[in-house]
């Protein structure tokens, strides 16, 4: 028996064996096929030192320079991309129906926003560092101040609505206007500072839809990833695209923790690397042998990375290793952990902050490989920097407690 569609045959499997051909490759989604017809390349990797390094091709539609980035892990899950406003000029306006936020990477300049039908447009200054949200559907326009280059990378959900909807008129031409998402009030981009507990897991969030400098703004004191490390989660014009902004002490580096894909790591100040490993490698992969699928990427302001880039739940480490403290923004599209699997209301846990030892996913010091701290006491020593690390942290507390029964 045998169909046939435009003159391609297929025929039953014979006997027990299966249909299909077993093995195949993946083919494009929707929205990677609109990102080939905007003629931009697309850069597919674990990360990159500093996007600020990715050759820019000219962008006819937006009327600017831009590069496409899907590092891996974050296909079909969220958007990203570094565009150029031209010197002394500005980008097309432009309009859609995903959500999207800014970093600036360089340059200084300003953003219009208006919803179709308005009079009056709302403009905000931005430089270096900035950090602000578009609202959904509403238009908006990039004008750079300056007579030097202007860069700024995006995060988006365009993967998930082009995916969903698979028709881009829909996308960018849609006239609905959403006045819940923006209100058109005077101080709607008003920077906001008040720190309130997100309605998840209860850290600290701040409700802001601009950002004048991420590089340095004040962040509250957080303590789950190491001792010292702050960390704020801002919630801008009611999206769904999810993001922080963390600090790690000078001298100290995070515990390896374990989730799946969508989190990419942007470096806003200081340096370091980052190591992603499978979980299924266990918490000590150099003494066990298993370092064929490690990955290491070291980078600095601007940089970026890809937390867990095999789909799976991948550990992920970082580490400061210059004199500044180790700032960075983790961006993860419409993902969080209050998005896992499980019905509404169903009980779960902070478990990338809960130890493995205590049913989470974060490795203990003394849990963890030993060639983690060799290697960044080392560098430390190679980067003139003090190592901060308490050596009592890498000691098991049942031997902790046998000691003290020692001396009793």
């Amino acid at each position: 028996m045998h169909d046939t569609t435009d003159g391609v045959h297929w025929h039953e499997p014979a006997g027990t064996k299966k249909a299909g051909f077993g093995e195949f490759k993946k083919q494009p989604t929707p929205y990677d096929a609109w990102m080939e017809a905007e003629g931009l390349p697309v850069f597919r990797d674990i990360g990159i030192s500093s996007v600020a390094n990715l050759p820019l091709h000219n962008w006819k539609r937006r009327g600017g320079r831009g590069h496409f980035i899907q590092l891996l892990g974050t296909e079909t899950k969220w958007g990203c991309y570094v565009i150029e406003v031209p010197p002394g000029g500005a980008l097309n306006p432009e309009k859609h129906m995903y959500e999207e936020i800014f970093l600036v990477v360089e340059g200084r300049g300003t953003t219009e926003i208006w919803q179709d039908g308005d009079t009056k447009k709302h403009v905000f200054e931005w430089q270096k560092g900035s950090m602000f949200s578009i609202p959904v559907n509403a238009r908006y326009r990039l004008v750079n101040a300056s007579s030097g280059g202007a860069l700024l990378l995006s995060g988006n959900t365009a993967p998930v609505v082009l995916n969903s909807l698979n028709n881009v008129g829909a996308v960018f031409d849609n006239s609905y206007v959403f006045r819940d998402r923006f209100s058109g009030a005077d101080d709607y981009f008003k920077p906001r500072d008040d720190i309130e507990p997100d309605p998840v897991r209860g850290l600290a969030m701040r409700r802001t839809n601009f950002i004048p400098d991420v590089v340095n703004c004040d962040l509250p004191l957080d303590n789950r990833r190491s001792v010292g490390y702050r960390r704020v989660e801002p919630f801008m014009t009611n999206n769904q695209f999810y993001f922080w902004i963390a600090q790690h002490e000078n001298g100290r580096y995070s515990k390896a923790h374990a989730h799946t894909s969508a989190a990419v790591l942007i470096c806003l100040k200081g340096k370091g690397y980052t190591y992603s490993w499978p979980e299924r490698h266990g918490p000590t992969p150099w003494k066990d042998g298993n370092t064929d699928e490690l990955m290491r990427l070291d980078y600095g302001p601007f940089g970026i990375v890809t937390a867990a880039p095999g789909g799976a739940r991948w550990y992920h480490q970082h580490f400061s290793v210059s004199k500044d403290p180790f700032r960075l923004s983790a961006w993860f599209g419409p993902h969080n952990p209050g998005r896992d699997p499980g019905a509404p209301g169903a009980k779960h846990t902070d478990y990338t902050a809960i130890d493995l030892d205590k049913g989470g996913t974060a490795i203990p010091y003394w849990m963890e490989d030993p060639y983690l701290r060799k290697e960044f006491e080392e560098t430390l020593r190679v980067n003139s920097v003090e190592c901060r690390m308490d050596p009592k942290w890498y000691v098991a507390p049942n031997q902790v407690s046998e000691k003290r029964d020692t001396v009793v």
